[in-house]
C-alpha cells in the first residue's frame, strides 16, 4: 500500500500511511500545516461538555428583534472564533446558524413539537475579519405542518455587504407520548 511515515508528527497517528502516489515532500508539508493550525492540541476537560459550544457561542450574540418567524441580533467577530487566516471560521457560521435558526423556527411551530435539523446549507460569499460587527437576520421562509424553512443571511455592519446566506430545513414532530 505506502511506506510508514518517516518522521513523528504531532498530529499523525503511530500507524499513518502515505500512499506511494504522494511526493513525500507534499506529505509533510500537510502533516506539518495539520500541526501548525493545532489538531494535536488537547481539548481542556471544562470544554468537553454537552452544550458547551452552544454556551460559548451564544456569548457572542447580541439580539434586536424577536418577532413571529423573525430573529435579528448582531455579533462582533472575535479571535475565538476566527479560522488561521483571521477570518471567521465556517465552522462557527454553521454553530450560529443552527442556533438562531432554530431559535427563529421555535417563533412558528408550537412547543408540543419537536424540531429535527435535516439539512443546513451555506453560501460563503466573502470571508469576514476579526473586530467587524456582522448584522444577522433570521426569518423563515416557509412554515408547515411537517417542514419549517429558515433563511439566515449575514451582512457587514459598516458596509452592508452580504458575507454568507445560510438555509436550515426543519422537520415539525409531535413529541413521543410513551
Amino acid at each position: 500500500m505506502g511506506e510508514k511515515a518517516e518522521k513523528a508528527w504531532v498530529s499523525a497517528s503511530p500507524e499513518l500511511k502515505i500512499s506511494e502516489e504522494v511526493d513525500p515532500k507534499h506529505a509533510s508539508v500537510t502533516l506539518r500545516f495539520v500541526d501548525i493550525m493545532g489538531a494535536a492540541t488537547p481539548v481542556p476537560a471544562n470544554c468537553n461538555g454537552r452544550g458547551f459550544y452552544d454556551l460559548f457561542h451564544r456569548n457572542f450574540i447580541k439580539l434586536d428583534l424577536i418577532q413571529r418567524g423573525r430573529i435579528q441580533c448582531i455579533f462582533l467577530v472575535k479571535p475565538p472564533l476566527c479560522n488561521g487566516y483571521g477570518t471567521l471560521h465556517g465552522g462557527a457560521i454553521g454553530s450560529f446558524v443552527e442556533i438562531l435558526a432554530t431559535a427563529c423556527a421555535r417563533t412558528v411551530v408550537a412547543e408540543d413539537k419537536e424540531l429535527f435539523l435535516g439539512e443546513m446549507s451555506a453560501s460563503y460569499l466573502s470571508g469576514t475579519p476579526v473586530n467587524e460587527e456582522v448584522l444577522v437576520d433570521a426569518s423563515v421562509v416557509k412554515t408547515g405542518r411537517n417542514l419549517t424553512v429558515v433563511e439566515v443571511e449575514f451582512k457587514l455592519k459598516k458596509t452592508g455587504n452580504l458575507h454568507y446566506r445560510t438555509h436550515a430545513t426543519f422537520y415539525n414532530m409531535p413529541v413521543s407520548s410513551l
